[in-house]
């Protein structure tokens, strides 16, 4: 569809009647739909990133060819500079994302560009060179002969192709009969002005949301308009709203997308329609945290005479209550995710249908999709059907009491890392049928997980601390969420499930949303067995998923366990929503889509549409295009909620500690630069910074390689991974920023406070990511390997 597109919007530019206009305009002269529309901005820049065409003024599309009559027509005014730049260049352009560091400096990613490249691929722009260019906006740039710093690429700012927003939130003061605006984080170094003092009633110390009217650059100030005021800093829930608005995460649902939720409401009766298989009398229960309020996922189990396993996943039933083309879908499409913030969640759905409607909830007759996948005794899938259904469970219950139910009957072993569930009397309240049900659910489970990882699926075992809250959103301590037997049982019945619709619409002949996770860079992988080596072990290539399972088997326990987990992390790509067929690496799996969660994620809506047509005996109209949109919108918007929830745990870390200052923790390091380092709190997830030249009296190298700086003249070394204990030194809330004094290395390190302070300014944390939760959905986390946890809400 691309190439087709390609050659169409190429053929159309090229001819001599051919005025400038947008990308958009484009695709309505061509006659297309609206959802090829929306494909002809991303296939354009592609093709002026490979010089098929150009960007004129105000975006408007240009041929590349100078002598057409299109180049002419806005003025030669309008077209010496680029031209000028082009030629100084020697004619290669790059379009992609811009970062401004805090030396005003820049770099941009060009398009196209692995996860696993990281930062080596990235273009330096010197801070004279970058125009406006703000975080996160698509740029032009122009690629230069000289080299930027360590020989990287540098280039020079041609223009901005998109905003990445023009909307930003910050902290009110005023000087000298001016007011100002401090934005979070480190957007820009310099505070926007904003008017007359006082604008919108704001106060000094507020929180507020600016539109950019100008943005900053290297030889002018910038200039916006305060559109709302939050509240005063530090007042509760101030934090939460602030990111919200940052991240442009959505707000209430409109007055006709909660109507026609209404509506939905008002015909659901829980009869049951001929379409429908009544599995009401099957024995049916869920498993979920014990604060959940829906229930989006059931299992019944059945065990024939010939041993062989008959697994059935229910699956609440959205797409019955969300129709297509809807103010609802539209809503739901938009949104593409729920968002799990610590204090709160914004749902993407309205909670008359993802809390009631779809839900299923004990006693109550709902709507599901249903999978039903046979084993053999030995847990190989033999077949799998898939329908429309209607089912009641018999039971729900917590993971507390699933493990609890597991120790009384001793299906598990007593572990030390973890405290015996307390008593709650949840075996003698079992119905025979019900307690079978769960003995049964834990023996096919517990095959199915060791079947998955004798084909070589990946677990890193970093287990989560989950940060506590009290009424008033502020921090009150933290807890570690522990993997147990209860969440793998769900977790392997929803990737199997997963894994069988997904072959099921691939035997079909369907397009459709994969979750796709690619291999490692070769590079990255490299790296990772050199480092590892580093360490004393014996490894030959970690390209080989069994000797790099081998190994994270095997450091379980060791003291270079959390340095090989890391950098192991760090090699891994991430997953996305993709048409192509390019398997999921961690899981090890050649198959695999997002079925199990339509109340919270819109592709697995889209999957149980294409069901509902595949059943209909329909042979959907499908154009590939369309789910390349649907996957980038998607993925984007995933990052988006992963990304706020990170920076408001963050946020509120930091506002915890701002009166701690001396506060003393262990910490393991997540980051080695030649700066410095980056440290991660181990009972308190807080991620600081401790700057080089607060080391102590000597001087560091930084070897890459080995994640590590090693001193001169002591032989003291930090090492990706190593344990530390250090104190904070310093916390600045709105810039995000946390300063560590280091105490010592390892477990024992001595809890005396060293004189001395913190110097140097931190650099920028680094994004990490913990592994694919590819059962139930990650809850606004991205994925990169095998681990599960299911977020309390």
């Amino acid at each position: 569809m691309q190439d087709e597109l390609r050659a169409a919007i190429l053929a159309y530019t090229s001819n001599q009647a051919y005025k400038p206009m947008k990308p958009r305009l484009i695709g309505e002269r061509l006659g297309l739909s609206q959802d090829d529309i929306a494909m002809v901005k991303k296939v354009v820049k592609k093709m002026v990133k490979d010089g098929e065409l150009e960007y004129g003024p105000r975006h408007l599309v240009l041929p590349t060819d100078p002598k057409h009559p299109a180049r002419n027509s806005l003025g030669g005014d309008d077209l010496k500079e680029p031209a000028k730049q082009k030629k100084k260049s020697g004619g290669k352009h790059v379009v992609g994302v811009f970062r401004r560091v805090s030396s005003g400096d820049g770099y941009v990613r060009p398009e196209g560009t692995p996860a696993s490249a990281g930062k080596d691929a990235d273009v330096y722009i010197n801070k004279r060179n970058t125009g406006d260019a703000a975080s996160g906006d698509t740029v032009r740039i122009s690629l230069g002969g000289s080299s930027g710093p360590r020989g990287k690429s540098e280039g020079k700012l041609v223009d901005v192709v998109s905003r990445s927003t023009s909307k930003f939130v910050g902290a009110y003061h005023e000087s000298e009969g001016r007011g100002l605006v401090n934005v979070d984080g480190k957007v820009f170094n310099s505070p926007i002005f904003v008017g007359d003092p006082g604008a919108k009633g704001a106060q000094p110390d507020d929180k507020v949301v600016i539109d950019m009217v100008r943005f900053p650059s290297h030889f002018h100030e910038g200039e916006g308009v305060i559109t709302q005021v939050l509240g005063a800093r530090g007042q509760p829930g101030v934090d939460t709203l602030s990111i919200i608005y940052e991240f442009g995460l959505p707000g209430e649902f409109s007055e006709e997308v909660l109507a026609e939720s209404r509506r939905q409401a008002e015909l659901f009766d829980e009869s049951i329609p001929d379409d429908r298989r009544d599995m009401t009398c099957e024995v049916i229960a869920t498993i979920d945290p014990l604060t959940a309020r829906d229930f989006d996922d059931a299992i019944s189990l059945k065990r024939a005479a010939n041993g062989h396993w008959e697994l059935g996943v229910h699956i609440a039933d959205v797409s019955h209550f969300v129709q297509e083309k809807t103010p609802l879908d539209r809503e739901a499409y938009d949104r593409a995710t729920s968002v799990y913030l610590p204090d709160q969640v914004i749902p993407m759905l309205p909670e008359i249908i993802s809390n009631n409607l779809a839900s299923l909830q004990p006693d109550k007759v709902r709507y599901a999709m249903t999978a039903v996948i046979e084993f053999t005794a030995e847990g190989v899938p033999i077949g799998a059907e898939v329908f429309k259904s209607a089912i009641k469970s018999r039971r729900r219950f917590t993971y507390e009491e699933v493990d609890e139910y597991l120790a009384e009957k001793s299906l598990v072993k007593p572990s030390k890392k973890r405290k015996p569930p307390k008593p709650t009397g949840v075996v003698e309240s079992l119905k025979p049928e019900v307690d079978r049900l769960l003995s049964d659910m834990f023996e096919l489970a517990m095959i199915l997980r060791k079947r998955r990882f004798e084909r070589g699926a990946l677990e890193l075992n970093m287990p989560e601390l989950e940060i506590d809250l009290d009424k008033q959103g502020k921090v009150s301590g933290a807890h570690l969420e522990i993997n147990t037997e209860s969440h793998q049982i769900i977790e392997e019945f929803m990737l199997a499930a997963n894994e069988a619709v997904a072959r099921h619409l691939a035997d079909a002949g369907l397009i459709f949303l994969r979750r796709v996770h690619g291999a490692p860079d070769p590079r990255k992988t490299k790296a990772l067995t050199e480092f590892v080596r580093s360490l004393g072990f014996t490894v030959s290539n970690l390209q080989d998923r069994f000797e790099l399972q081998t190994l994270l088997e095997s450091i379980k326990g060791d003291p270079r366990e959390h340095a090989v987990n890391f950098a192991t992390l760090r090699s891994m790509q991430r997953a996305i929503y993709s048409p192509e067929d390019e398997g999921h690496y961690a899981l090890a799996s050649d198959c695999y889509c997002h079925f199990t969660s339509p109340i919270r994620r819109y592709p697995d809506l889209t999957i149980h549409r294409l069901i509902n047509e595949l059943n209909a005996g329909k042979k959907p109209k499908q154009q590939i295009g369309t789910y390349f949109q649907w996957g980038d919108h998607c993925s984007d918007r995933e990052g988006r909620a992963t990304a706020a929830e990170r920076e408001l745990n963050k946020v509120k870390l930091l506002n915890f500690l701002s009166d701690k200052i001396g506060m003393e923790m262990q910490g393991v390091i997540t980051g080695v630069e030649s700066f410095g380092i980056f440290v991660e709190g181990k009972d308190l997830p807080a991620e600081g910074f401790v700057h080089i030249t607060a080391l102590g009296d000597d001087y560091y190298k930084h070897d890459r390689a080995s994640h590590s700086i090693s001193g001169f003249r002591g032989g003291n070394s930090f090492r990706l991974g190593d344990e530390v204990r250090v104190a904070v030194a310093a916390v600045n809330v709105d810039a995000r920023e946390l300063d560590f004094r280091m105490l010592g290395k390892g477990p024992q390190a001595a809890k005396k406070k060293k004189k001395g302070r913190a110097g140097g300014k931190p650099g920028k944390s680094p994004q990490r990511s913990q592994g694919p939760k590819e059962g139930r959905p990650p809850r606004g986390r991205s994925d990169k390997t095998g681990k599960h946890r299911r977020k309390k809400k």
